[in-house]
């Protein structure tokens, strides 16, 4: 999914998403199954988009290389990081092609990015990818949305956004496999007295947690714990376990030490 027309829009339709309490989140869970302290921790946000995650991750003392396939995304991450003059690097890769200089303590993948690949293959490459570069010890946090949130929240629906400068019409399509959602955004943009239209076609899949589980596992990296992750943000070290109706899951995978295969 290239993200090119959404990018000019992406921030504006998504102001809602407090990235500063899932960046405390994700902090807390770093320093919970990390054991050590997370300033100046190397830290990989996968499908970074503009930069607002990344951002909130360096704020909390993170060296943070931020990875996204969509140009168009990158100079908008490119235009924040100059003016909060972060130290934040930024890489073109697609995820599942990761090629790192080294190491990697963290590396963090939120707001359903996994969802977007094509396949299970796919996610599972970017599962390898992350395994090879992590440091011994390291953690991988991501999120992902669930079959329900697709079939009984996404599927079918007509979303309609209208702000000052732009409309948008977010109609959505469940596909036959009940787990694929089409989605077409339509962008109208003002341009003075006029619109401009504009089109992005994004496609989502989502998959049981054994799934999920089980190529983590067949990526040699350990399950932590799963948790709701859009529930108790208030309260970032509360943390919800995952029901029937949990919308979006947050994973915390492991790359167990050398020698060992069940601590971290």
């Amino acid at each position: 999914m290239a993200y090119t027309e959404f990018a000019a829009f992406y921030d504006r339709l998504t102001e809602n998403v407090d990235y500063d309490r899932r960046a405390a989140r994700l902090h807390a869970l770093v320093r919970q199954f990390l054991n050590t302290d997370t300033d100046g921790t190397l830290l990989t946000d996968l499908a970074c988009g503009s930069g607002s995650l990344s951002e909130a991750m360096a704020r909390l003392g993170y060296d943070v290389i931020g990875v996204d396939s969509s140009p168009a995304m990158l100079s908008r991450a490119m235009e924040k990081k100059l003016q909060s003059g972060l130290p934040i690097q930024y890489l073109c890769q697609d995820m599942r092609e990761l090629d790192m200089f080294g190491t990697i303590d963290v590396t963090v993948c939120m707001l359903d990015s996994l969802n977007h690949l094509p396949s299970l293959a796919d996610v599972a490459q970017v599962f390898s990818r992350v395994s090879l570069f992590a440091q011994p010890g390291g953690v991988f946090l991501f999120d992902m949305n669930t079959l329900y949130k697709h079939r009984k929240v996404l599927g079918d629906q007509v979303f309609l956004y209208d702000l000052e400068d732009v409309f948008c019409a977010w109609e959505n399509h469940l596909c036959p496999d009940n787990a694929t959602v089409d989605m077409q955004l339509t962008f109208f943009a003002r341009e003075g007295d006029h619109y401009l239209r504009s089109e992005e076609n994004i496609r989502e899949t989502a998959y049981p947690v054994t799934e999920i589980e089980h190529a983590l596992h067949r990526a040699g990296m350990t399950v932590l714990g799963t948790f709701d992750a859009d529930k108790g943000l208030d309260t970032p070290e509360i943390l919800s376990p995952v029901s029937e109706t949990t919308e979006r899951i947050l994973f915390v995978a492991g790359k167990p030490r050398k020698g060992n295969t069940h601590e971290m």
